[in-house]
Formats: structure tokens, sequence, C-alpha cells
């Protein structure tokens, strides 16, 4: 959708094969992450312990591309989501796997995760499914063009609920 960017987080994560720093992460180590999370309130938006790696999103990159008028998409796990809601109203997005079983068929196929960690994601998932009725939408993963679609219908009504046009533009009437 024109009008819309996609923050990229930072992570003390490694990359995976075929991934570019800056393009799916800014990926940092753990000092450099906790120095840019003290940089209050500059730092980090939101900022959370997720699989063990450190994952946080850049308040300065948000601001800008707000202040550029964009819509931002993050993409963050139930402990940012919480940070973010207490500083800011969002709309809020839960995407869901259509089951465990799909989302552990998914982690095994990926070929990237030990058994530890594929156990621990999948407890972490539970944990996170708690938290589904806290947002204000559910997209259930199942198949992607449809996901996709439910996203962009979300936007497109959130848009017009706050007097924008479909591109993010605002929207203004003379009386």
């Amino acid at each position: 959708l024109p009008g819309l960017v996609f923050s990229v987080s930072h992570t003390t994560r490694l990359p995976r094969a075929g991934e570019q720093d800056g393009v799916q992460y800014h990926f940092v180590d753990q000092a450099a992450f906790l120095a840019i999370r003290d940089q209050q309130p500059t730092g980090f938006l939101e900022w959370a312990e997720v699989h063990g790696n450190f994952y946080g999103t850049s308040a300065a990159e948000v601001e800008r591309h707000q202040q550029a008028g964009a819509d931002v998409l993050l993409d963050i796990d139930v402990q940012g989501a919480a940070q973010v809601c207490r500083r800011a109203n969002p709309v809020t997005i839960f995407i869901a796997p259509p089951s465990l079983a799909v989302l552990e068929q998914r982690l095994r196929g990926r070929g990237t995760e030990d058994e530890a960690t594929v156990a621990m994601r999948l407890n972490n998932a539970r944990k996170e499914l708690a938290c589904v009725n806290a947002y204000d939408y559910l997209i259930i993963n199942d198949r992607l063009d449809e996901a996709v679609e439910s996203l962009r219908s979300i936007i497109i009504a959130e848009r017009s609920r706050r007097r924008r046009n479909p591109s993010g533009q605002p929207r203004f009437w003379a009386v």
C-alpha cells in the first residue's frame, strides 16, 4: 500500500542465510543494543528479550517515517506491543498460525533451529496466543494471499476511520 512503511527492527541474533543487515533487521551485538536502549527517550520505542535474543524498534526511525506522513508497520511480539500501547494508541493486529502443529511444521521446515529452540519457540507461542484478545484484530496466517488481503483491508479501514484515504493521505472537507 502507498504510504505504508515497514520498520526494520534491531536484533542481537545472528543473521540467517540470505538475511541482510538493514533489510530484515539491523543486526547488532548486545553492547550496541543496550547502548541504543539506554538513549531514552530516543532509543527504542519498544524492546524485549525474545527467544534468547534482544529485539527493538528504533523510536527515531518510527518518528522519521511518521513525520513524512507514512503509516509505520511494526513486526513485534506481545511484550513490545504492550509497551507501544502504553506510549501510543496503535492499531494492533495479532497474526497467528492456524495451529501449533502447523507452526511446528513451519519452524522445522526452515531448518534453522535446533530441537531446544523449536521447543522454546512453541512454548513462547502458547503464551503469546493467550494475549490475542488484547489486540484489535486477528489474522490467521493459513493461506498467505488471504492473510495479506486481510492486512490490506484492516489498514484501509483504519485509514478511513482516521479520515485518510486508502493511500494514507489526509482527507479534508470544507463546510
